[in-house]
C-alpha cells in the first residue's frame, strides 16, 4: 500500500480531546511522505547537509577521535541537563564524584546519568533499531537513582502529564492522554524506518523531534531524550559516522525561540518555521563542531611538536599523559599516577613539567588533594571560558 504524500505547508498538527475538566492535545500521525515545498527550507536543508558532510570528514581525520567524542558527550550532557534546570559545568562533568562539592552532587549525578544514557543508546544501535524499546531502555538508564527515579524509569507514563502551570487546569500545554501513547509512538517509529518515503533524513529528524516532544511519552526526561533522539537518528542512518552533533547548546542559547517554534506548530500548523529553526541549528552546531575539531588538531600539533620535546627523556611518558588528558582533562595527582601506572613521585614530576609548559593548571588552590585541568582543551568545549 503506497504511503500518503503531503506537502509540509499542508501539515495539520492535531486536535484537542475533551478530558475530565481539561483538554489534551492529540497530534495527527506523521508516517507520511513529506514534500519540502518552501525554497528557503530547501536551501537550509542543502546547507545543513553540506555542513554535516564536513563534520563527518573531520570525524574520520582526527586521530583518537573517540576520546574527543567523549568530551562532546560531556558538553551535551551539561547543556541538555541545564535546559531542565541543573547547574553542572563541563569541568565538573569530567570530574570524579569525590571531587564535587556535596551541594552540587545531585546535579552532577543527573549529568553522569545522561552521559551513561547517551553511551548506552549509541552502543545499543549496533544491535537494536531506533525504537520505542531502545528509548525506554535509555530512559531507564537516564533516571536510575536520581531525582526522577520514582517517575517510571523505562516505562511510558500511565497518567496525564502537562507542561507549564501548577495544574492541568492552568497548564501551558497538555500532551495526549496516556491511552494514546502506544499508537502515537508506534506511528513515530514507523515514520523513522519507512523505506517507502523519500522525505530527507534531516527533515525526518526535525519532524520526529517535534512529534516526540508533543507526545511527551514519559513522566520525566522527555526533553533530554527528545534531543538525543536527533543524534541517534542521524547515527543510525549514517548521516553521522560518530555521535558528534548535539543540538542542546544551540537550543539552550535560543530557548525562547525553540519553545515558540514548537508551540507555533501546535497552534498554527507552522511546521515549516519549526523546520527552518531546526535546520539552522543543525548547520550552526555542525559548524561549531567542525571548528572545534580544527582547534583540537591545532592544539594537539602545537603541544606535540613544540612543548613535549622540551621534556627530554620524559617525552614518551608525556605523550601517554597527553592521551590520558584527552579522555580525562581534570585529574588529581593520584589519578594520574594510577592512569599511567607510575609512582606518585614520577606523576608529580610529570605534573610539574606540564604546569611549566602551560598544559596543566592547578584549579583548587589547596596544598592537598589538588586537581589539575587541561585548560586549553576544556576551553574548546566551554563558551564561558571565552576560548
Amino acid at each position: 500500500m503506497p504511503t500518503e504524500t503531503k506537502q509540509i505547508s499542508e501539515f495539520q498538527s492535531g486536535s484537542w480531546e475533551q478530558q475530565f475538566g481539561y483538554k489534551s492535545f492529540l497530534p495527527t500521525p506523521i508516517d507520511l511522505e513529506w514534500i519540502v515545498d518552501d525554497p528557503v527550507l530547501q536551501s537550509l536543508l542543502s546547507d545543513a547537509d553540506r555542513k554535516l558532510g564536513e563534520l563527518n570528514a573531520y570525524g574520520t581525520l582526527v586521530p583518537d577521535v573517540d576520546f574527543f567524542i567523549q568530551m562532546y558527550a560531556a558538553k551535551e550532557a551539561t547543556q541538555s541537563s541545564r535546559i531542565e534546570g541543573t547547574a553542572t559545568e563541563i569541568t565538573e562533568a569530567v570530574m570524579e564524584e569525590q571531587d564535587i562539592s556535596p551541594e552540587r552532587r545531585d546535579d552532577w549525578s543527573e549529568v553522569q546519568n545522561y552521559i551513561d544514557a547517551m553511551r548506552f543508546a549509541v552502543e545499543s544501535l549496533e544491535k537494536l533499531p531506533l525504537s520505542s524499546r531502545l528509548l525506554r531502555q535509555t530512559h531507564e538508564v537516564l533516571l536510575q537513582g536520581v531525582r526522577g527515579k520514582h517517575k517510571l524509569p523505562g516505562d511510558f507514563r500511565t497518567s496525564q502529564n502537562w507542561i507549564g502551570g501548577a495544574s492541568l487546569k492552568d497548564a501551558v500545554f497538555v500532551p495526549p492522554s496516556q491511552e494514546r501513547i502506544q499508537e502515537l509512538m508506534g506511528d513515530l517509529e514507523k515514520f523513522l524506518h519507512n523505506e517507502n518515503i523519500n522525505t530527507p533524513h534531516l527533515i525526518r529528524a526535525g519532524i520526529a523531534h517535534y512529534q516526540f516532544e508533543t507526545i511527551h511519552p514519559f513522566l520525566d526526561g522527555n526533553g533530554r531524550l527528545g534531543r538525543l533522539l536527533i543524534t541517534l537518528y542521524l547515527v543510525s542512518n549514517q548521516l553521522l559516522t560518530r555521535p558528534s552533533l548535539y543540538l542542546s547548546d544551540f537550543i539552550s542559547r535560543n530557548k525562547s525561540l525553540y519553545y515558540d517554534n514548537l508551540t507555533g506548530v501546535r497552534q498554527k500548523n507552522d511546521l515549516n518555521q519549526w523546520l527552518r529553526f531546526f535546520l539552522v541549528g543543525v548547520s550552526e552546531t555542525a559548524d561549531d563542531a567542525t571548528n572545534t575539531f580544527r582547534q583540537i588538531l591545532a592544539l594537539k600539533s602545537a603541544i606535540e611538536t613544540e612543548r613535549l620535546p622540551r621534556m627530554g627523556k620524559r617525552m614518551e611518558l608525556g605523550f601517554q599523559f597527553l592521551r590520558a588528558l584527552y579522555r580525562n582533562p581534570v585529574m588529581s595527582a593520584q589519578q594520574i599516577a594510577e592512569v599511567l601506572a607510575v609512582s606518585s613521585a614520577t606523576a608529580n614530576r610529570l605534573i610539574e613539567q606540564f604546569v611549566a609548559q602551560g598544559i596543566l593548571q592547578e584549579k583548587t588552590g589547596a596544598r592537598r588533594n589538588r586537581l589539575f585541568e587541561f585548560g586549553e582543551y576544556l576551553g574548546l568545549f566551554d563558551r564561558k571560558r571565552g576560548v
